[in-house]
């Protein structure tokens, strides 16, 4: 009995091992650590794993780490820290400027008898469920010093209350069983499989940041949420003994974010409480209006009333806030932006029960070599600024490269008592000033004037939109576009070179020093040299998709087809499933009037992006170009369909049906894109021009005069005012 029991549990072991074994030879699945072994550059390395998120998240959705490659076998005399996290860890969206890199700056200058490594190995859209497999990898390449800045995506991110990457807040136990499990290549056939026939009508295509999050607010009383509380304790504590059991220190850090300047994504509404007998929406409305006027007082004291009425609504909080911060009530106004924040339906933020847990666990582990840092300290000023906002923030939780630093330089100061023991002695004098540390990184103007205008883009996006004061940030920005310009324009070419040249002299072999001299010649107009720069940073991370995306774009752009095909494609061998790359080589393919070819590559991209309205629209050139002109309308309206605010589909769709003398249907659009858009010269243009033709002079006259406003050189606009003026009679025109 006992031998027919053994054989019936090790025979299907043996077949599993067996399949497991085959599988793992023919090439099937991918690796699942964090670091592989990587041989590119001639010599054995560590090198991150494009293939890691694969464990957390659907393949479409899947992120990849940022680049590092990491010597297994420390240099003498190096001090190596690893840093954990997410995007705000990471450095996004410029992990060059990222407050691990800021860190090492600080460390090097401070200690120049010592060398400092930060390896940071944060992770885009990742929460603790990802960083403790990584912690348990970390431990075996002798790191000195652990840092930890993690919480904003608990919520959001893997297995958390209001995911849309998986299954919410399933059992710790369960979530750490099929982690294991992702390990077997077997699973994850299986779970191929099932992803194929089970996948949910509204689980996403593919990637789109925040927005795919809109459709699922978190209600406050949500059971998901303790679960997820829990969870995040379990983690964190698991991550700090994993460290202290390997001897590591481990530095853990509250998480800061943008308080003061981003309101709420999601709240209930001010007037929940209404209905249409009690008015119990009058004291917010009169709040509303009281603010709009500067009278500051009043609001406050109507919010106040409202809030009584309705103590869950994020937005009365926020709007109280911004009131009493007006008036210099700045600790009351700091209660109910916190508020704002925790009280948020969209949970984007580390909210105030996670860093209560962060510094729980560090007093929970006080006896080991475990501190807790202040970050949200670290983050703020005098008067308004005591509360974190712009400032620091380009938006909700990712910081600008002068919170880095200071989130950089907060956590250097904690370290020096644990440096002190491992014998490193810092020269006198104060830590290494922000203009230092820039000029080290090699960051100037035109690197933050790319950074801010991507920012940009993103607030322009759901769920940026739906915030009550996203006017203000848009507007925020762009007078940062604005001053970064100004400077940009006085500073000398010679002077940006010696600047960068100087940078990657002191450190040659670092990519990010190449990748930001590269994005500074690219956004110069050198393209010849930034591509050349960026060639530099493929051969310093070979292994890396991004290296070679990037360099085959520059090439696009030159025209040198050939060359950025075969860049594309090694981008492509390195990532198979990226869309970026077959993007770019369908705009290779049209550059070299290779349309149908182009247009296979358009229809694969759309296949893996089903839902992007851009693929659509540059489908329709393709289309026009091969004279399918009905199948490229079509494409247009198929982008509109997705995306009806998609104000550039809607202008050339309305252009096409002005062709067709279809004068209606086109004024429609172009109207609409100038709703949208109000600022679309070429709009107004055609626009005036359509109503022009149907004898409405004194509307066409308004978009000429519109359209003089904004480029007051403008020769079509001029002519078509001094035509128009006479025929429209003088108390009529606009």
């Amino acid at each position: 009995m006992l031998f027919q029991a053994v054989s019936a549990l090790v025979v299907p072991l043996l077949i599993l091992g067996s399949a497991e074994a085959g599988l793992r030879l023919a090439g099937y699945g991918h690796p699942t650590s964090f670091f592989i072994e990587s041989h590119d550059s001639g010599r054995r390395a560590l090198v991150d794993n494009t293939w890691f998120g694969f464990r957390f998240f659907p393949p479409a959705l899947a992120r990849s780490p940022a680049p590092v490659v990491l010597d297994p076998a420390k240099p003498r005399g190096t001090c190596r820290i690893f840093l954990f996290g997410e995007s705000a860890a990471l450095g996004d969206p410029r992990p060059a400027f990222g407050p691990g890199r800021y860190l090492e700056v600080l460390l090097r200058e401070r200690f120049p008898t010592r060398d400092f490594e930060v390896v940071c190995v944060a992770m885009t859209a990742i929460n603790s469920h990802a960083l403790l497999p990584i912690a348990r990898e970390c431990t075996q390449y002798a790191g000195d010093l652990w840092v930890v800045y993690t919480g904003n995506n608990e919520m959001v991110g893997p297995f958390g209350a209001n995911t849309v990457f998986g299954p919410r807040t399933p059992p710790l136990a369960m979530v750490r069983a099929r982690l294991a499990l992702e390990r077997l290549r077997i699973a994850q056939g299986l779970g191929r499989l099932l992803r194929g026939m089970m996948k949910p009508p509204s689980a996403p295509d593919d990637w789109g940041g925040l927005r795919m999050f809109l459709d699922h607010p978190l209600p406050l009383d949500d059971p998901g949420r303790r679960r997820v509380y829990e969870n995040f304790r379990r983690n964190l504590s698991d991550l700090v003994q994993t460290g202290c059991r390997a001897g590591i220190p481990v530095l853990l850090s509250s998480v800061a974010s943008n308080l003061k300047d981003c309101a709420p994504f999601a709240s209930i509404p001010a007037a929940a409480a209404a209905t249409p007998h009690t008015h119990a929406n009058a004291p917010a409305l009169e709040g509303i209006e009281h603010a709009s006027k500067g009278r500051w007082a009043e609001a406050a004291s109507h919010f106040r009333v409202a809030l009584a009425q309705n103590p869950q609504s994020a937005e009365l909080h926020f709007r109280l806030g911004r009131s009493l911060l007006t008036l210099g009530d700045t600790d009351a106004a700091r209660g109910h932006l916190e508020q704002a924040r925790d009280l948020d339906l969209l949970p984007f933020r580390a909210d105030s029960t996670i860093n209560g847990l962060i510094a729980q666990t560090a007093r929970q582990y006080s006896r080991e070599d475990v501190a807790h840092v202040d970050a949200i300290g670290a983050l703020t000023g005098e008067g308004a600024a005591s509360i974190p906002g712009g400032e620091c923030f380009y938006e909700h939780v990712h910081l600008k490269p002068e919170g880095n630093y200071r989130l950089a330089r907060v956590w250097a100061e904690a370290m020096v008592p644990w440096l002190s023991k491992v014998g490193a002695t810092p020269q006198p004098g104060a830590w290494a000033a922000a203009e230092t540390c820039d000029r080290r990184l090699g960051l100037s103007d035109w690197n933050r004037h790319a950074a801010l205008e991507e920012m940009l883009r993103r607030l322009q996006d759901a769920p940026f939109t739906n915030q009550l004061n996203h006017a203000g940030q848009v507007d925020r920005l762009r007078l940062e576009l604005a001053a970064t310009r100004d400077r940009m324009n006085k500073q000398d070419p010679r002077d940006l070179q010696s600047f960068y040249g100087e940078a990657i002299q002191a450190r040659p072999q670092d990519p990010w020093l190449h990748h930001n001299y590269a994005e500074y010649l690219k956004e110069s107009g050198d393209l010849a040299a930034a591509a050349s720069e960026m060639q530099r940073v493929r051969d310093l991370i070979p292994h890396h998709y991004s290296a070679y995306l990037q360099w085959g774009r520059l090439l696009a752009r030159l025209k040198r087809y050939p060359e950025a095909r075969t860049a594309l494609n090694e981008a492509m061998s390195r990532r198979p499933d990226l869309a970026d790359a077959p993007l770019e080589l369908a705009q290779v393919a049209a550059g070299e009037r290779r349309y149908e070819e182009a247009l296979g590559w358009f229809d694969e991209v759309i296949r893996r992006r089903p839902r992007s309205p851009g693929l659509r629209l540059q489908r329709a050139d393709v289309l026009m170009a091969l004279k399918r002109r009905d199948e490229a309308l079509q494409s247009l309206r198929d982008a509109l369909q997705i995306a009806p605010s998609f104000a550039e589909a809607r202008f050339h769709l309305g252009i096409e049906l002005a062709k067709d003398a279809k004068l209606v249907e086109a004024e429609t659009e172009l109207a609409e894109v100038v709703r949208l858009q109000p600022g679309h010269v070429l709009a107004r243009l055609n626009l005036g021009n359509l109503r022009a033709r149907r004898g409405g002079y004194d509307e066409a006259l308004v978009q000429f005069r519109e359209v003089l406003r904004l480029d007051p050189s403008n020769p079509t606009a001029k002519a078509a005012v001094a035509e128009l003026e006479p025929r429209v009679p003088a108390g009529s025109r606009p």
